[in-house]
């Protein structure tokens, strides 16, 4: 998994974002004496200390009645609510920022039905079998991230966790300098736009999630799942960046809520010869893909790879061909195909080597 963050612009004024409602502090909301005093006692600080919380476990933990703990959430939902904005509102702010901020990923088709790229302040998930080019599409835009405005960048800085040791300086470098020759030939530009990425190296997600959230304050433990969303998550709204993470997949089990044989065979293939299909989930689960705002599928099929926008608040599900050479991930075209029914939630990988069909080496 790798998760990357890059900087933006501050947060719209007027306009909290959902983390920060979450840990407006109790002792600021001007409570009733003895319901501020009763939850302090109880190490809830927090607004959301106290509304993630179900019924039953507050009642228990303040010991006190359902009345008591229905008070208690009544009134620190109206203080960490958010104010109430009109449709026009928001689009009216919405024109003002200019779309809200974007980090282009320098593919127009993709970009296009983005609204523009990456949107900031929101988690975008890249998802497909290893060898799809996840890794390929990340590089690019660590690079695309530190370019100078001028260029078409966000002039930034860059923080790349990578658990699969699969970040390739080397690999980052051809990139750049097979897609953008001019920049790289000016003398210590390339050394500066490096020197903006931060790689982190945990041995795995949940070695990192795991000492990140032994660092919280609440005294409560979270699975390190939801641990991770919330963290990313809140690291995306209050600072306003564009947050990506790639998830790798697994074969669909018995358990999954629609499922196909892991394999089956595909008519209609020349020469007779038999080709077979996977059909893979994302291996982080359900309550990931809720998180994500953007999730972009990675897959291959009739002898093609390519890149769905799977899921997307301002685009219908659309796939573009794609290929992968030496500056990175190029489109094939920039129209995209239209995508329907089950098509738009499945991943496919075609059976075929991947890696195999990569004119570099390791390009996962």
């Amino acid at each position: 998994t790798k998760i990357s963050g890059f900087p933006s612009s501050p947060p719209v004024a007027g306009v909290l974002p959902a983390a920060e409602m979450a840990n407006k502090l109790v002792s600021d909301m001007c409570l009733p004496p003895h319901l501020a005093h009763l939850l302090a006692a109880r190490r809830l600080t927090t607004a959301k200390d106290v509304l993630s919380l179900p019924e039953v476990e507050l009642m228990s933990l303040l010991d006190a009645g359902l009345a008591t703990a229905r008070d208690a959430v009544c009134r620190v939902s109206e203080f960490a609510c958010p104010p109430c904005q009109t449709a026009l509102a928001l689009l009216e702010e919405r024109v003002r920022l200019g779309g809200g901020g974007r980090l282009a990923t320098t593919l127009c088709g993709l970009d296009e039905a983005l609204g523009g790229g990456i949107p900031l302040g929101k988690l975008t998930e890249v998802v497909g079998p290893s060898g799809i080019g996840k890794t390929q599409f990340c590089l690019k835009l660590a690079l695309l991230a530190t370019l100078p405005e001028c260029y078409g960048g966000l002039n930034g800085r860059v923080v790349y966790i990578d658990t699969e040791s699969k970040f390739s300086s080397r690999r980052m470098i051809e990139i750049g300098q097979k897609s953008f020759p001019q920049i790289f030939r000016q003398e210590g530009l390339a050394q500066k736009m490096a020197g903006r990425i931060l790689v982190m190296r945990p041995a795995s997600l949940s070695d990192f999630t795991k000492r990140e959230n032994e660092r919280g304050t609440t005294g409560f433990t979270q699975h390190p799942l939801r641990w991770a969303l919330s963290f990313l998550k809140s690291i995306a709204e209050l600072t306003r960046i564009p947050v990506v993470v790639s998830n790798q997949v697994r074969s669909q089990s018995n358990d999954d809520g629609y499922h196909y044989s892991f394999e089956v065979k595909r008519r209609g293939d020349g020469d007779g010869a038999e080709r077979l299909e996977s059909h893979l989930v994302a291996a982080l689960g359900i309550q990931w893909a809720h998180a994500v705002t953007i999730r972009l599928v990675f897959e291959s099929h009739s002898g093609q790879r390519f890149i769905k926008v799977a899921k997307s608040p301002m685009s219908p599900a659309v796939a573009f061909p794609f290929i992968v050479e030496s500056s990175g991930i190029t489109l094939l075209n920039d129209e995209g195909i239209d995508v329907s029914g089950p098509e738009i939630t499945s991943i496919r990988c075609q059976g075929q080597n991947l890696l195999g069909l990569l004119p570099f080496e390791n390009r996962g």
